[in-house]
């Protein structure tokens, strides 16, 4: 068994593990394989869907649990589904009535894949919807979005960015991802490590032994977090394994 103090890196994509371009540095991927060489468990924790987070997985070999979509599907290892929480269809068509009332970017992913306001789904009661998202950098907008949101019943809502807002069945989070792997894993929340830059990241960071913002992080996430390291452009992963983790 390794006796490190810290045996899960749970790591945001966007803003987070990936640069601006969306890479994986060099750097960033050279500590990652040495902290999973140390026994540490490597855990991608993202906002997108499984398709558009396994080949960073795959980039940096991990076989590790995933949590993809915010929380709303756990895999236990790339490839295999430990669970999914669906959104109900009714709060699906709200969410887009209020999308278009607004005239305001959107997208959803459901089971089946990715639609957005220039593609949406024909029948929205075929689709096993997973979370839906606004983006406008209306701050206007969006606050009467959030508003409204704020109104309705059985929702999480988060964001990836400043300009968009993010929803999630109730109760399902990056935190409630984490708290679902770890029981896979069998350790405690207090020997995790969350690292990210949105309040998609808020509950997850608050939740785990040690929580991390990014230097490019949104100011409410470094407020709650316990360390702020450098931005997703300097490699601020490689200063979290290796000044926190090994």
């Amino acid at each position: 068994m390794n006796s490190l103090k810290y045996k899960l890196l749970a790591l945001d994509m966007d803003g987070t593990l990936l640069t601006d371009e969306q890479e994986i540095s060099p750097e960033t991927e050279k500590w990652i394989k040495k902290a999973a060489d140390a026994g540490v468990h490597v855990c991608l924790s993202t906002g997108r869907a499984f398709v558009n987070a396994v080949p960073y997985a795959k980039q940096l070999g991990l076989s590790t649990p995933m949590i993809t979509v915010n929380g709303s599907e756990v895999w236990r290892a790339p490839h295999e589904l430990h669970r999914r929480v669906l959104m109900d269809v009714e709060l699906i068509k709200q969410l887009y009535q209020i999308a278009v009332e607004k005239n305001t970017w959107f997208w959803a992913y459901s089971v089946s894949g990715l639609y957005n306001k220039d593609s949406w789904a024909k029948d929205i009661e075929q689709e096993e919807w997973l979370k839906f998202g606004y983006h406008t950098e209306d701050d206007e907008v969006r606050h009467d979005i959030l508003m409204q949101l704020q109104n309705m019943k059985g929702l999480e809502i988060t964001n990836s960015s400043p300009y968009n807002l993010e929803i999630n069945p109730q109760g399902v989070s990056k935190a409630s991802g984490i708290q679902e792997v770890c029981k896979l894993l069998d350790i405690d929340m207090s020997e995790a490590v969350a690292v990210g830059d949105s309040t998609n990241d808020l509950a997850a960071i608050q939740a785990v032994g040690l929580g991390v913002a990014m230097g490019n992080a949104q100011q409410v996430v470094k407020e709650s977090a316990d360390v702020v390291v450098a931005s997703n452009n300097e490699d601020g992963i490689v200063e979290v394994i290796r000044d926190y983790i090994l």
